[in-house]
């Protein structure tokens, strides 16, 4: 079970995942790279707002509807353009590459703490 010292640690690097991506604006006088944080909020939504609206069939029990897979789907999209979305910006020096650099970084750090999270936190059922 994970206890005090993980979600200290998790808080933590979120803290610099989000530390990266602000300086990434704020070091190269350009709040362009900001647009990333927008997708770290959309993207779990998706998965949330689906699952809430699909139900368990009763014959079976590992049910996996097309609304979940959607909302899998538009997840990845968001994650996704997370990622792409600096490098498109740098492509069309919109931005500098150090700038893209630090904002994927921070990228990272934040989707690899959501799923650290996730894994640390997850309500886990027994077979028993």
């Amino acid at each position: 079970m994970a206890g005090l010292r993980s979600i200290i640690a998790l808080a933590f690097v979120l803290a610099i995942g989000f530390l990266l991506v602000i300086l990434s604006c704020a070091l190269y006088y350009n709040w362009w790279p900001l647009l990333v944080v927008a997708t770290y909020v959309l993207a779990p939504l998706p998965n949330a707002l689906c699952a809430r609206c699909a139900g368990e069939d009763d014959i079976m029990s590992d049910y996996n509807s097309g609304i979940i897979d959607a909302g899998h789907f538009i997840t990845g999209m968001f994650i996704i353009t997370g990622f792409c979305l600096p490098f498109v910006l740098a492509h069309a020096d919109v931005i500098t590459v150090p700038a893209m650099v630090m904002s994927i970084a921070g990228g990272l750090l934040v989707y690899g703490t959501i799923i650290a999270y996730t894994h640390f936190f997850a309500h886990r059922e027994d077979d028993y």
